[in-house]
């Protein structure tokens, strides 16, 4: 019995660490994926509207979505990390990265959201309708 308990908590850390990596790694993703996507609609959303609105205006509101989410698939992988190993010290890292990144996180939402609701960006949607 105890032969199998040990050889199951050698598999579920092994698929713990496996797991982390994927994450990390889609949350990398994320973060190129939002690069490029962001910049190709900055300069489309540039030459449609032309306007007092400088290009990072446009890049900013696009790519913060996808910042937000790869900040949360990096917590979900340290949330995992923390699972296979828990010591003292992984918990308190955990704790300190999960406060930065909520703040991070619901800051840049707050920014996103004031920046799609200004009155600059609510006329330019209107003169593209008009």
């Amino acid at each position: 019995m105890e032969e199998l308990t040990t050889n199951l908590k050698s598999t579920l850390d092994r698929w713990g660490e496996f797991t982390e990596v994927v994450l990390n790694a889609i949350s990398l993703i994320c973060i190129v994926v939002g690069i490029i996507l962001s910049l190709t609609s900055s300069f489309r959303e540039r030459r449609r509207t032309p306007g007092p609105h400088p290009l990072h205006t446009y890049f900013r509101r696009t790519f913060g979505g996808w910042l937000i989410v790869a900040l949360e698939i990096q917590l979900a992988a340290d949330i995992v990390g923390t699972i296979v190993s828990p010591t003292s010290q992984h918990l308190i890292e955990l704790g300190a990265i999960a406060v930065i990144r909520t703040f991070l996180n619901y800051f840049l939402g707050k920014e996103l959201k004031e920046e799609r609701t200004s009155p600059a960006v609510v006329e330019g949607k209107k003169k593209m309708e008009a």
